[in-house]
């Protein structure tokens, strides 16, 4: 499964939100999409799954442009999880999930979508939570709630926005090396909005850096998480530590460190 953006462009009324992005991305991967906020990073996996449709310029996915795709083509192919969900089910949580499988299975459960269901509520940690009521959980459960729903859907392509925002920091860690052990158990190329740039740093196999409504850097998190394209995007000053390969970034305030929030000189994400 290839994506390829071809000079696409994205205004709102007469603002442009995105310029002339070029980009031809292959599966699978885990690419974070990094930047500012209000640089265009939900606008453009937006037109990716067809809830926006480009000003200029195309989208093709597998050679054939998204706006040729109807919307079960799209389900099919393309899971997204949005940042927040205005959604609300009143529904338990495995039923919420089985949702995900519709654009394969319409509306007869199999035992089949069951049991893809109940592997991703165990993989996502949250199989107690199967006969809860969807509407009853905490913003942290929602997350992962929407994300079991995006992942049973077995999608070419996962879209993801912040999907680790409402979550402690064990399970952002946990969440982001699942979808990392996906993209390649599963050959899905995972696209990830992302803030922290630590998590996208350590689990990315390429980083997106998006400023000013275009693609600032592409490529790898060694080539793209530098000094100078943290200030340059980011406006800050930033030291980066190599560590076993991967940029650690520890930012400046007014030119001093923060202060470390372990006993160590630097905090570095370590899992398992």
């Amino acid at each position: 499964m290839e994506l390829r953006f071809n000079g696409m462009g994205f205004s709102y009324s007469s603002v442009p939100v995105l310029e002339n992005v070029c980009l031809d991305l292959s599966q699978p991967q885990f690419i974070s999409i990094i930047g500012p906020n209000g640089v265009g990073k939900s606008t453009l996996i937006h037109c990716i799954n067809k809830i926006l449709s480009p000003t200029v310029g195309t989208v093709v996915l597998d050679d054939k442009e998204i706006s040729e795709y109807n919307q079960k083509e799209i389900a099919q192919h393309v899971g997204y999880v949005p940042y927040t969900s205005s959604d609300t089910f009143p529904l338990s949580v495995v039923d919420t999930v089985l949702l995900g499988r519709h654009p394969h299975a319409g509306w007869k459960t199999t035992d089949e979508d069951l049991e893809i269901v109940y592997k991703t509520l165990k993989q996502l940690e949250i199989e107690d939570l199967a006969m809860r009521n969807f509407n009853e959980l905490s913003a942290g459960q929602h997350q992962k709630v929407m994300l079991a729903r995006g992942l049973v859907q077995r999608p070419d392509v996962l879209l993801l926005d912040e999907p680790t925002s409402n979550l402690d920091i064990k399970h952002q860690l946990g969440i982001s090396k699942l979808l990392k052990h996906l993209s390649r158990e599963e050959s899905i190329m995972v696209i990830m909005i992302s803030h922290d740039l630590n998590i996208a740093s350590k689990y990315s196999d390429n980083v997106i850096m998006m400023h000013h409504g275009g693609i600032y850097a592409v490529g790898t998190p060694q080539e793209v998480l530098t000094c100078e394209n943290i200030k340059e995007v980011y406006g800050v000053d930033c030291t980066i530590i190599d560590d076993e390969g991967t940029p650690h970034l520890i930012m400046h305030d007014d030119g001093s460190l923060e202060a470390p929030l372990c006993q160590d000189a630097v905090c570095r994400i370590t899992t398992s």
